[in-house]
């Protein structure tokens, strides 16, 4: 079983390691490397309220190791909608943590923010990630052509009215 919890001053050596993680690079928005003051001054000034920040990164716990982080970014309360990113890292990948921590994370966007919609953008050739939100019923809504300089984009959505 998996939970989710709210950023602390000590997940910045975890933070440091993922973030910098260049072999995931391809399949984020992040372009280079992220000191630990970097990282420091995020969570310092991060204050857990997606209202107030616009996003709420949660670090994943599994039987009290952090094992990834799960994001709601470019949240929009008027219409109601936030994306979702996830990061798990390898050597908790493919026991589960991403669907548990997905499903934790729609749950709380949904029943407890009252949004519409949860929308997520996979490179075509992450398999693992396509994978994840086929399986947990997103329905692919866009390709985007050219998205990254690696492979196109899959807009994946989730709708509930």
């Amino acid at each position: 079983m998996i939970t989710l919890r709210k950023l602390e001053p000590t997940d910045v050596p975890f933070l440091y390691q993922w973030e910098n993680d260049a072999l995931s690079w391809p399949n984020s928005d992040n372009h280079n490397p992220l000191s630990q003051q970097d990282l420091r001054a995020y969570v310092e000034s991060t204050t857990g309220d997606i209202y107030r920040d616009g996003q709420l990164r949660m670090v994943i716990c599994q039987e009290g190791a952090s094992v990834g982080c799960i994001d709601l970014y470019d949240f929009d309360a008027r219409n109601r909608k936030a994306g979702v990113g996830i990061y798990i890292a390898p050597a908790f990948r493919k026991q589960g943590a991403a669907s548990e921590a997905l499903k934790k994370i729609e749950d709380y966007a949904f029943d407890f923010l009252h949004l519409r919609q949860v929308y997520a953008f996979t490179a075509v050739k992450n398999a693992d990630a396509v994978h994840l939100f086929e399986k947990a019923g997103y329905l692919p809504s866009a390709r985007l052509i050219a998205w990254t300089i690696e492979s196109d984009a899959i807009l994946w959505q989730k709708v509930r009215l």
